[in-house]
């Protein structure tokens, strides 16, 4: 394992490079400042990221497409592929049905973990790409824990071809290298999770 020195990049991953010789990892991105400094990590270890941007669970749509464009813009700054996954809100809804009057960082939240990271093991085996990670485990709001066992149920899922990389991205500073990123983009900083029910907890 190569290490920076908490955070750990698998052997199989690294193996796993493109024609261009650098290994890609799909990189499921919750919003901009969560994938700022990730992205910026990445990049200087030689891994090249596919920005997957999936997040059905934002509400209302106004505030989702505030996330989505700052997303889209620092992926265009770094000159990163970016792809955007469909806005269905009420496909959300149902995957978490049952589960509305569930505390932050409780059953729902992992409900919607695993919704959201089922499809980038999707979209990744699509892809053919064999690692895909996630922002979300760089949040504030998410429980770690939580967040990787959606991310390795959602591999196992999927197909053995396809790999998460279960990683606490708040390790070896990038907690403060993504609030300097925040200021120097000047990013929009949402104030809440994503979801209605989030929104509604901090009220």
């Amino acid at each position: 394992m190569k290490t920076s020195p908490h955070i750990i990049i698998p052997e199989d991953l690294l193996q796993a490079a493109t024609a261009d010789g650098k290994p890609q990892v799909l990189l499921h991105a919750c919003c901009a400042p969560c994938s700022s400094a990730i992205v910026e990590w990445l990049l200087a270890h030689g891994i090249e990221p596919v920005i997957y941007y999936f997040n059905p669970n934002i509400y209302p749509q106004a505030e989702y497409e505030i996330r989505k464009n700052e997303s889209k813009r620092h992926a265009e700054s770094l000159g990163i592929r970016w792809i955007d996954e469909d806005y269905n809100h009420d496909g959300w809804r149902q995957a978490v049905c049952g589960l509305e009057n569930e505390p932050e960082r409780g059953r729902r939240c992992e409900m919607c973990f695993y919704h959201r990271l089922l499809a980038t093991a999707r979209k990744a085996q699509q892809l053919g790409i064999s690692w895909f990670a996630t922002t979300l485990a760089s949040s504030r709001w998410k429980n770690l824990d939580q967040v990787n066992a959606a991310g390795l149920r959602a591999a196992e899922t999927v197909s053995p071809a396809v790999h998460f990389w279960p990683q606490n991205w708040r390790k070896d500073g990038l907690q403060d290298r993504r609030n300097a990123l925040l200021k120097q983009y000047a990013f929009y900083n949402q104030q809440y999770c994503g979801c209605e029910f989030s929104l509604r907890d901090t009220k």
